[in-house]
């Protein structure tokens, strides 16, 4: 029994529509970014920039995939994750 001057217990539900709202500003963060960073990349060289988007994927991808677990951290992580697959798909679309 909770004593009426101590503090209530902490919501035990999970936060869909602020963790959705998070992670969908995380997407639209990155996903411009890889686009703004792989289209000047491509003026230069095709290549060069398909080679840059996977090393900086590749070098970040674990930093950020440890904090999945963490609870408001991990709207972020599945944002940019999706982020990440929006400016690549944009990315070869707008190349077709």
């Amino acid at each position: 029994m909770l004593h009426p001057h101590s503090p209530s217990p902490p919501p035990t539900g999970t936060p869909w529509s602020t963790g959705l709202l998070v992670a969908g500003f995380a997407a639209v963060v990155v996903a411009v970014a890889v686009m703004a960073f792989g289209s000047q990349l491509a003026r230069i060289n095709p290549a060069l920039a398909v080679i840059l988007e996977l090393v900086v994927v590749a070098g970040v991808a674990p930093s950020v995939w440890r904090l999945r677990w963490a609870s408001v951290w991990r709207w972020l992580v599945y944002g940019a994750a999706a982020g990440v697959v929006a400016g690549w798909t944009a990315l070869l679309v707008g190349a077709a």
